[in-house]
């Protein structure tokens, strides 16, 4: 299925079929943690099990703090070259840059081994149908080889270097491609020439990450969301949860087990879109949460937002209300994705 999407034009949105693939620069920090103890210094941080990840796979996780809250989500590799390769939001860059110097310095003074450095790279992402079959022409791995959340280092358009990650924002096929500063013009530009690739902006990312129901940070989840509330419990891995070993533990693992006060919920309406902030409420006209994200779904014809609401309020099916513009229109709680992903797995 061709999904659509929203793109910036002059004066407004307009609407169109989601070309075979979008490029677009990514707002990212890249970091290198290496030494005989990364996953110590990584696992101290993390909700996730960094130590199960094969050679070259990634995982999406989350640093959090002592009060359960998330202070970043991010994607930790496992390279084969020895080093762990950590993506995280470049909104949240100092205090990531922090929390991982901090904890570097004090294993070192511990004597482990372990060290850290930022790399200068940039980010491109390619995403869409044919994302993998336009990179295909300038790398000489297969492709094909490369599932969801695995990477393998690659010169790609004659740019040596170059990580390339079966993944993306969008919940479609693509990559994500790490390249040495000095080569991401020359990249970017290659890509661009072929007919099939085209510049995607924000909207177009919003309303593809929305439609997939994933998070934005600073938006769906942050320092004051739990995993739990945040229907994030999938990235809390099975050996953490039993261990109870990583930040904030003893608030979200009874959490598991236990009632939250309120869950993150996908919802559907007609009418105007709703937005950010817009108060959610019950049938009665009780306000009982807001919504985070909202944007209309090109490829549902219908507008689409996520919100957090008491957990009494987050079964499929219940019918709310959201106001919008102030007036109340009715809002149906909805799984999500609101739209099937079609991530790249080996069949």
């Amino acid at each position: 299925m061709q999904r659509v999407v929203s793109v910036v034009a002059h004066l407004g949105f307009r609407l169109q079929a989601l070309p075979p693939a979008l490029c677009r620069p990514l707002s990212c920090a890249q970091t290198k943690i290496f030494g005989s103890d990364r996953v110590k210094l990584m696992e101290s941080l993390v909700v996730g099990d960094i130590a199960e990840l094969r050679p070259n796979q990634g995982t999406l996780s989350l640093f959090t703090n002592e009060a359960g809250g998330i202070l970043d989500d991010l994607i930790v590799t496992n390279t084969s070259e020895g080093h762990l390769y950590v993506v995280s939001n470049a909104g949240c860059w100092e205090k990531d840059l922090a929390l991982m110097q901090d904890k570097v310095r004090e294993l070192q003074n511990q004597g482990r081994d372990v060290g850290l450095e930022v790399l200068d790279n940039a980010l491109l992402a390619l995403q869409g149908p044919t994302a993998a079959q336009v990179l295909q022409a300038s790398v000489a791995d297969d492709l094909k080889k490369l599932p969801f959340m695995t990477s393998a280092v690659m010169e790609v358009f004659g740019v040596s270097g170059c990580r390339v990650t079966r993944c993306g924002y969008t919940g479609e096929d693509g990559v994500e491609i790490s390249v040495p500063a000095a080569g991401a013009v020359h990249l970017a530009t290659a890509l661009l020439k072929n007919p099939e690739v085209r510049l995607a902006g924000l909207a177009a990312r919003d309303s593809l990450r929305l439609e997939a129901g994933l998070c934005l940070y600073g938006n769906d989840i942050d320092e004051h969301t739990t995993p739990v509330e945040g229907s994030l419990s999938w990235t809390l891995g099975k050996r953490r949860r039993a261990a109870m070993d990583f930040p904030g533990a003893k608030v979200i693992v009874p959490q598991l087990k236990g009632k939250v006060q309120r869950r993150r919920v996908g919802l559907m309406c007609e009418g105007a879109p709703m937005r950010a902030h817009s108060p959610i409420l019950n049938m009665e006209g009780t306000k009982i949460g807001a919504v985070t994200s909202g944007c209309p779904s090109p490829s549902l014809k219908k507008n689409v937002a996520m919100g957090y609401v008491p957990c009494e309020y987050s079964r499929p099916g219940t019918m709310l209300l959201v106001e919008v513009r102030r007036k109340q229109q009715i809002a149906v709680v909805s799984k999500m994705p609101f739209v099937p992903t079609n991530y790249y797995t080996l069949k």
